[in-house]
């Protein structure tokens, strides 16, 4: 959870300086986008905010309905739910390069990647939201800042499990800052190359997601 965390933070760093100017991970921004598109600011953009919130809305409830049935059938939703997230920034990655080359969409937005991308993230917040990995929401490092604060305030009393969420929530906020640099660090390579690295390693991760599920399965019988 905290290496999708920073993925995240990475995957809106791309997002925001190489495909003009918007998150596709961070819904929030695009709504305070919109929000100053309405209150008449003409320097910011409407489409490409819009586009990415309704892209993450629709991931959002496709991942909904599509692990539901998967954690019905016992099947790994989670390795599941990640690779059809890294196999969609895969394909926007192909397509920036298809469709712009190896450079950077800042002067030429394309909405058809910014749409893929969002529905990505848009999978990936439900993905988190169903692990309930308490402190590690992958995406909402306001969320984990102030109930690191909380925590840290004396409000509650610390107990061994307040004290592993806090772990988490630290992880949360520097896995978000670590992927922005990181994203920073990968823009020289153009948006569609920098997607493609990202979701290599989301598939990585869904790949290893299932070979520990497999081993935590056989290590009692080999054990025995």
């Amino acid at each position: 959870m905290a290496t999708l965390t920073v993925l995240a933070g990475a995957v809106d760093a791309v997002s925001f300086l190489t495909m003009g100017h918007v998150f596709t991970a961070l819904a929030t921004g695009n709504v305070l986008f919109l929000s100053f598109a309405v209150a008449g600011e003409g320097q910011v953009p409407v489409a490409r905010p819009a586009i990415a919130l309704i892209a993450f809305v629709l991931g959002a409830a496709t991942g909904a309905l599509a692990t539901k049935g998967l954690v019905a059938r016992h099947r790994h939703w989670f390795a599941a739910a990640l690779t059809v997230e890294g196999l969609l920034l895969a394909l926007a990655g192909a397509t920036a390069l298809w469709r712009h080359g190896s450079g950077s969409l800042t002067e030429h937005p394309d909405n058809l990647v910014i749409a893929m991308v969002g529905f990505a993230m848009g999978l990936r917040a439900d993905t988190a939201l169903r692990a309930a990995v308490p402190g590690m929401p992958t995406l909402l490092v306001q969320v984990s800042l102030v109930r690191l604060i909380h925590g840290l305030s004396g409000a509650v009393p610390v107990t061994p499990e307040r004290r592993t969420i806090r772990v988490r929530l630290v992880a949360t906020v520097v896995g978000i800052f670590a992927g922005g640099a990181l994203g920073t660090l990968i823009t020289p390579w153009g948006t569609g190359r920098a997607l493609l690295a990202v979701a290599a390693a989301v598939l990585l991760i869904a790949v290893l997601n299932v070979l520990l599920a497999r081993y935590h399965r056989l290590a009692p019988e080999l054990i025995g």
